[in-house]
């Protein structure tokens, strides 16, 4: 009352006659405007317009929270755009009061900040400008507004407005989808802003920029899809040791180009380097860097040790790693750092604390070409410097430094153009004497790099060999479940391969001996292995020959897609009340509390929990040709497990994919291509296109520690998918086919145990003799044809998904 008795009775009647009103009208929006009262008379210099804007909330009903989010707001924004900018802002959420009350609600409750962006009025009115036509297919704000931002800060007010059109059409076709692509919810959503990112598209040329990065650094190393969000940001091209991580869209091709060769020298000068790393670590008193669970090294103990400073450290020691890195790659690509300095200058620089650091790196260039550096970073350019120098010149940066503290936020836009931070993700450190192209089988051959392959060596016992380089040369009579399909023969080993032990090690598994009918306690032991043969150009391959196929299959899995709707009680929003919610509501009111009117219901769709892992036997029976078709099992088996890959992505499912190998008890392999946790990107899309047959069948225990790796999965259905071509067997069963096959009937029943549905998929024509017995009736499938192996095995999955929901 204070700030409106000063204005005169009838202006403090006037007031008091419409927060009566409202008050009467709903508890919290005369709350609300009390409240408000004196900030809004303040901004406004009186009660006009404001107070008449408010007597339009009495115009409906429910529309209490719509008035709470505008007496919030109404003085800030009359404060930042003026008169008219608030009466924009109040005459276009109005008009939704009118049309649909939560609407109106989600319009005023977003901070106006987010609504006006930087276009001021002109970009509130054409952000919502789609929205009148929207309104027409019932699509309301809440939905429109949550992606419309985001679109906006991506794409600009342009991108909006095709977002919008594209999405109306999308709408037409189906309400649930429409819902999402606003939402910015689904894969046609995101995929439509990444064709309209504004800047330079690397997809369509990673394959000339492996080019380029193999031609100047000898590197060939896979390109992926980074990382990308739909806040945006700045894009950074980043490496593991193995791959480089390609951004959607950079800002031009002269970045794009220096980031490719600026992370390709990363690799080549041994910034990621294992000895580089140990003795880095070492530094800061470790023996041994910290691995995570794939065995990468993580950086952060290096960082720790500044506590909330970490980030400043950090940005010191890129800068003096970058100045050696972009020196090495200068004395081998002259002309490099003029470009990274001309690209530098051609920028806007940063706003805050992180134009110091942008200002220094690029000093730090200038000075080096003109030779200006000071003694201890100059000895960052010889030749002879490493990583670790780079450490301790950063100790002694830091240590006399006054460059300004900054936020992670911040640290961004520090870097020239091309950079990015160095450990922005864990890596594998890398051997010096590790190729970097794709391994062959046989010896003599090219690698895919067009190098020598070096002769292969001795076994070694050492975990983590590659169990091919660990089998000597040998005479082997019998098949012994390595050769062929069908019933194994008693199997001869002789030569340097007999009796070779496995590495240390592994998890240990039980197996059922039925001779016994007892169980061999910790007798087999599983060991999981990284493949080492990559085949990008064979995958594409692959891909572009059943094309067809593919699109077929897309086409049959939108049917696939989450259908069940769930109801999500006691939310502010929604299609229809919670009358339970309501009642609690009323009596909570009439009480005299103030309770939370969350008490509407929403329907979304349900997912179907259903988690599947694929684990294909890698025997060396899969490099066989199948009977006298000239087909060989390994080709079908790659298709296979793409578009099993594709199908799951598509549906949306969580997925994983193995292969499994075994020689003898104490060594079964099983190869990680894709882990649940991880995408099905290009690295194992790659993998698949590289699978090689080694070795034998070991099924038991592949099984079980499948078994145990499903059950991380927070799926409440959990199925295990077995691609098989032959009999279980190993070359220590003693030629005996039952005794394998029993256990594997154990591991089985064992995996049902657990709630694991386990399937067999066989191309062993013999298996019907079996396959009855170790996993029963209705639990597995004889394929006839080889061929028909690609288009079945994502078919039968969804069959058996169908099923299980």
């Amino acid at each position: 009352m204070p700030a409106v008795t000063s204005l005169g009775e009838t202006a403090a009647l006037r007031y008091l006659e419409t927060g009566r009103d409202l008050f009467f009208y709903d508890r919290e929006a005369g709350k609300a405007f009390f409240h408000a009262t004196a900030d809004l008379t303040q901004a406004f210099g009186g009660l006009d317009p404001w107070l008449d804007q408010a007597r339009h909330f009495l115009s409906q009903r429910g529309t209490f929270r719509a008035a709470v989010g505008f007496f919030e707001q109404a003085g800030a924004v009359r404060r930042s755009w003026g008169a008219d900018g608030e009466a924009l802002w109040f005459d276009l959420g109005a008009t939704w009061i009118d049309r649909h009350v939560d609407s109106a609600a989600s319009y005023f409750r977003v901070p106006a900040a987010i609504l006006f962006g930087n276009a001021g009025t002109e970009g509130l009115r054409a952000l919502l400008a789609p929205a009148d036509t929207l309104a027409k297919g019932r699509l309301g704000l809440g939905t429109y507004l949550e992606g419309a931002i985001q679109v906006r800060g991506i794409c600009g007010l342009d991108g909006v407005t095709e977002w919008a059109q594209r999405g109306a059409d999308v709408l037409a076709a189906g309400r649930l989808r429409g819902e999402a692509w606003f939402r910015l919810e689904s894969d046609e959503a995101r995929g439509f802003l990444l064709e309209v990112l504004p800047g330079f598209h690397m997809g369509a040329h990673k394959r000339l920029f492996g080019l380029l990065l193999q031609a100047w650094t000898g590197l060939h190393l896979p390109l992926e899809e980074g990382s990308w969000s739909l806040e945006g940001g700045r894009s950074f091209l980043e490496t593991d040791g193995r791959s480089l991580f390609v951004p959607a869209v950079m800002p031009d091709r002269e970045e794009a180009l220096l980031a490719i060769y600026h992370t390709g020298a990363h690799l080549v000068f041994d910034s990621y380097g294992q000895d580089a790393i140990r003795a880095l670590f070492a530094e800061i008193g470790m023996e041994h860097p910290p691995l995570d669970p794939d065995q990468r090294i993580t950086w952060r103990p290096l960082f720790a040790r500044f506590g909330e400073d970490m980030i400043r450290f950090q940005l010191i020691f890129d800068l003096c790693e970058d100045l050696r890195v972009d020196a090495a790659l200068e004395r081998e690509m002259p002309g490099y750092l003029a470009r990274v300095v001309r690209a530098a200058r051609g920028r806007n620089l940063p706003e805050g604390p992180a134009r110091y650091y942008h200002e220094e790196a690029l000093r730090l260039l200038e000075d080096a070409r003109a030779g200006r550096l000071s003694a201890g970073l100059a000895a960052l350019t010889t030749p002879q410097a490493g990583v670790v120098d780079a450490f301790r010149a950063a100790l002694t940066w830091y240590a006399n430094t006054d460059l300004p503290p900054l936020t992670l936020a911040e640290r961004a836009s520090a870097y020239l153009p091309g950079h990015s931070p160095n450990a922005a993700r864990p890596v594998y450190p890398r051997r010096k004497h590790d190729s970097d192209a794709p391994e062959m089988d046989g010896g003599g051959g090219l690698g895919a790099a067009g190098h020598e392959e070096k002769p292969r060596e001795s076994p070694q016992q050492a975990e983590g060999n590659d169990p091919d380089m660990d089998i000597p040369p040998e005479d082997i009579q019998g098949t012994g479940g390595r050769v062929g399909v069908g019933i194994p023969m008693p199997a001869k080993v002789t030569g340097r391969g007999r009796g070779v032990k496995g590495p240390r090690g592994g998890w240990a598994y039980r197996e059922w001996d039925y001779r016994h009918q007892s169980y061999k306690e910790d007798w087999a032991r599983v060991h999981e292995r990284s493949l080492r043969e990559y085949d990008e150009a064979k995958a594409m391959e692959i891909a572009t020959a059943y094309d067809g196929t593919l699109r077929r299959l897309k086409q049959a899995l939108q049917a696939q897609k989450p259908t069940r709707m769930a109801t999500r009680r006691r939310q502010y929003e929604g299609d229809e009340p919670d009358l339970e919610a309501a009642v609690q509501f009323m009596v909570e009111r009439r009480a005299g509390r103030s309770p939370k009117a969350s008490v509407y219901q929403q329907r979304r769709p349900q997912q179907r929990d259903t988690a599947v892992l694929l684990l294909a036997d890698l025997s060396t029976s899969i490099m066989a040709e199948a009977g006298d078709s000239g087909v060989r099992v390994v080709d079908r088996l790659r298709a296979a497990m793409l578009l099993f890959g594709e199908a799951l992505v598509e549906v949306g499912d969580p997925f994983a994919l193995y292969g499994f190998a075994s020689k003898y008890h104490d060594e079964v392999l099983l190869y990680p291509i894709k882990r649940f946790a991880d995408r099905f990107d290009l690295r194992a899309r790659a993998l698949l296109g590289g699978l090689s047959g080694r070795l034998a069948t070991r099924m038991g225990a592949a099984i079980r520690h499948s078994s145990r790796l499903m059950l991380r999965s927070p799926a409440q259905r959990r199925l295990l998918l077995i691609l098989s071509d032959g009999r279980p067997a190993d070359y220590d069963d003693g030629g005996d086919p039952r005794y394998l096959q029993e256990d594997t009937r154990m591991a089985v029943k064992e995996a049902q145990d657990l709630g694991i549905h386990a399937f067999c998929i066989s191309l062993d024509p013999r298996g019907g003799e079996y396959l009855p017995l170790v996993f029963g009736p209705g639990h597995y499938l004889v394929l006839p044809h080889l061929d028909s192996l690609p288009a079945r095995l994502p078919e039968i999955y969804l069959r058996l998904r169908g099923h299980s929901a």
